[in-house]
């Protein structure tokens, strides 16, 4: 059962927020905290609020980990290279220890709610002080509050099913490109995925709030929302809401502003849905469904809910109503079990489909998930000739569907250096498209119409030709 954290328990938060800052002042100069998020932009948003907790307690933000009171890793367990560079950097900071026994060290985030995780962590890295996972993660003034007074170590994994913490302060990365988060979780327990049993399950914010949240950042400079969960197209079943009503309530907000969206299944990508996106101006016409397989059978064993003709389905209405969407994906080769031919169905989905560009893996196991245990029979040198194979024929694909924006004027949102070149501008289309083009840097944060006149695999180049949408 979802547990909301209520006004006096971010009350008591607060109080020892104040507590902190009262210990750290006594010290004299501020101290420092250095926060080193790793994983999706959830855990990017997260990241927004430890500082924001951080900052409130008196304490300055470091870009670097050296001379720091205070560290804290934010992980994401999604894959294993992502835990791999989470203990070496670990391993590293025994040193900083030793050279400094009062740095607070803590990990915190989607690792710390595996159990082999926190184990490994409690016997081999006892100078991590702090390991909080994502259902604590608003308890950290209390936790930093500990460590000065007692000096123990603190392990706290709160079981259940996730909490909603409603007014964290925060210490956003821009005021720009402003990240909203919708909801919490997942309930689709995907074979290959551990994000339901480190997040917990699917819960939804309250559309006021998360309206409140957008308000403030227009009225603070924000030119890009992005609304964020773990399936966002889920939005609002237990509120007896959706994810289309909030998406009109936020596309009638007063301001010129894009609205963005991740990550989205699917499953839960309706009609309704599409026919929203196509009639609110405010949201970018990409569509980023993971499909995962081009393989039915493929996708059962992943549990996806869908087959590759639904898939087809939802992308030729997306094309039926929104011709000028851009489509992006994600591909896992070498799921368990996958054969050659499963496989050639993949490449043949995307030669059918004609992605715009598309996130790429080899299967990666994770230690409590169902693909975890599957037979799997096929070598990692045959997954790898596989994976290789795939990015040469989207290579083509992508090549193409770059070249068709060339003699077009898109509307872009600059956002700052160019991509291309440090002489040039960047931003992107209402497609989630790189476009670089000559300009001013006081065009940096509005909205400018380019002309595109070459095109990269990756990105676009052109041309302002006049301020028709500033």
């Amino acid at each position: 059962m979802t547990t909301n954290i209520t006004a006096e328990e971010m009350a008591i938060q607060r109080e020892f927020a104040q507590k902190a800052a009262a210990l750290f002042a006594e010290r004299g100069s501020p101290p420092k905290a250095h926060v080193h998020t790793f994983g999706c932009q959830q855990n990017v948003s997260d990241g927004e609020k430890i500082k924001g907790m951080l900052a409130e307690m008196g304490c300055g933000l470091s870009d670097t980990p050296d001379g720091a009171d205070i560290i804290i890793f934010n992980t994401c367990a999604v894959r294993e290279n992502a835990e791999d560079r989470v203990f070496g950097n670990l391993g590293a900071l025994k040193h900083e220890k030793r050279r400094n026994p009062d740095v607070i060290i803590g990990v915190c985030g989607c690792m710390v709610q595996q159990e082999h995780i926190v184990e490994r962590i409690r016997r081999s890295f006892p100078h991590v002080d702090l390991v909080f996972g994502t259902n604590a993660l608003h308890t950290l003034p209390e936790l930093i509050y500990g460590q000065l007074t007692e000096r123990k170590r603190s392990f706290r994994i709160p079981g259940g099913d996730g909490v909603i913490a409603e007014g964290l302060p925060l210490r956003r990365e821009s005021a720009l490109k402003v990240s909203i988060p919708i909801m919490y979780g997942c309930n689709n327990f995907c074979t290959y995925c551990i994000v339901p049993y480190v997040r917990g399950r699917e819960r939804s914010r309250r559309m006021e709030d998360i309206i409140a949240e957008a308000k403030s950042a227009i009225a603070g400079g924000a030119k890009e929302l992005l609304l964020l969960g773990q399936n966002v197209n889920s939005y609002g079943k237990e509120l007896g809401t959706d994810f289309p009503s909030l998406l009109r309530e936020i596309n009638a907000l007063d301001g010129e502003f894009r609205i963005c969206y991740m990550s989205s299944h699917p499953k839960d990508a309706t009609r309704e849905l599409i026919d929203t996106i196509a009639e609110c101006e405010k949201v970018t016409r990409h569509f980023h469904l993971p499909v995962q397989s081009g393989s039915s059978r493929v996708l059962g064993l992943m549990n996806r809910r869908y087959t590759r003709e639904d898939y087809l389905g939802i992308v030729n209405y997306i094309r039926e109503r929104i011709p000028d969407a851009a489509l992006t994906s994600d591909i896992i080769v070498g799921f368990p079990g996958e054969t050659r031919e499963d496989f050639e169905e993949t490449l043949s989905l995307i030669r059918e489909v004609g992605f715009d560009s598309l996130y790429t893996f080899i299967y990666s196991p994770r230690k409590g998930t169902k693909a975890a245990s599957m037979p799997d029979p096929v070598s990692a040198e045959e997954k790898g000739e596989w994976f290789r194979e795939l990015l040469e024929v989207q290579g083509e694909i992508g090549r193409g569907m770059y070249e068709k924006y060339v003699g077009q004027t898109l509307r872009v949102l600059c956002e700052g250096e160019g991509r291309t070149s440090s002489e040039l501008l960047t931003g992107k289309t209402p497609q989630d498209v790189i476009v670089d083009f000559d300009g001013d840097r006081s065009l940096i944060g509005r909205f400018v119409s380019v002309k595109i006149e070459r095109a990269y695999q990756w990105a676009l180049v052109g041309k302002i030709i006049e301020n028709l949408f500033s």
